[in-house]
């Protein structure tokens, strides 16, 4: 289902975020994961890129099993990093022949293996331009959807690490906007009042496409160190640290009180009338579906009646 007509049909949505395996001994427990949240009704789920889209069969594979075997609606990621606009074209001719609906385009990481990678050599330089591609490839009217491809790009409530400069920042962010992008998706926060300056900032910017909250819930103290690491310097609030802090490596209690905290920020983001918010599920299922029973949601549908 194009990510409008989700969006028309639910005041609310409500998403899930899974990452590839990294071999396909270990696709079937992943499934299996997906297929256990798929009871609670997401309005969709994404599927990530490895960095330099080293992972892009398995994403590709993941996407067309739960489109054809599923009543999920998948919503891959797609990267500049590494790729060539024949590659990104051919990409989006086996997305729209298998008749995925949506697309996540980001500008993407540089894989880690490859020291020194020179960008200049991508076809598209910025997430911007990509989307800007995705548009153009929709005008062919080649997508069983005659709209082709919604379009969702990453938004930083808490900034980009690569722009410092939040004015600039903004600028880049109505860049990807004007360019076509249908909604925006934001990086993973912990502090609420960081989304909140953020969906104002970008009401001042004019950019007026939903905005939807990325939202992880810390499972580990391991876990918590992997976020700031990927998150790129992701801001703990010190009352969370005192929090993680008292459970003295308790595994169960640091669960207990990320998925507490977690459960907090959505109750909150309801309360101020977010447009939907996106888990970060690191591949499991536990606590997201703790978070639903927590809020009172037996699935997407208890908020869209």
């Amino acid at each position: 289902m194009h990510i409008n007509d989700i969006f028309a049909r639910s005041p609310t949505t409500f998403s899930f975020e899974f990452f590839p395996p990294k071999t396909a001994e270990t696709s079937e427990a992943l499934y299996e994961h997906i297929i256990h949240l798929a009871t609670l009704k997401p309005s969709f789920v994404s599927v990530t890129y490895g960095a330099g889209g080293s992972t892009r069969d398995l994403t590709h594979n993941l996407v067309v099993r739960l489109k054809t075997t599923s009543n999920l609606d998948p919503t891959p990621h797609l990267t500049c990093v590494c790729h060539s606009e024949a590659e990104i074209t051919q990409i989006l001719e086996r997305y729209a022949t298998a008749g995925v609906s949506n697309i996540l385009a980001l500008g993407g990481d540089p894989p880690r293996d490859l020291k020194g990678y020179d960008r200049s050599k991508d076809a598209f330089q910025h997430a911007a331009d990509l989307v800007a591609h995705v548009r153009k490839f929709n005008d062919r009217r080649v997508h069983p959807d005659g709209r082709g491809f919604g379009i969702g790009v990453a938004g930083f409530p808490e900034g980009h690490p690569a722009t410092p400069n939040r004015l600039v920042e903004m600028d880049h962010l109505k860049a990807k906007v004007d360019a076509g992008a249908d909604y925006i998706c934001t990086q993973l926060f912990f502090d609420n009042r960081d989304f909140y300056d953020f969906r104002e900032r970008c009401e001042l910017a004019g950019v007026r496409v939903p905005i939807i909250a990325g939202i992880m819930p810390i499972t580990s103290g391991q876990n918590l160190r992997r976020m700031a690491d990927l998150a790129a310097g992701a801001r703990f609030p010190a009352a969370l640290l005192r929090s993680i802090e008292r459970c003295n490596d308790d595994a169960e209690a640091i669960r207990r009180v990320g998925a507490h905290w977690a459960t907090e920020q959505c109750r909150g983001l309801l309360d101020h009338h977010v447009r939907g918010i996106h888990f970060y599920t690191l591949n499991r299922s536990d606590a997201t579906r703790q978070i639903y029973q927590s809020l009172g949601l037996r699935d997407s549908e208890a908020v869209r009646r």
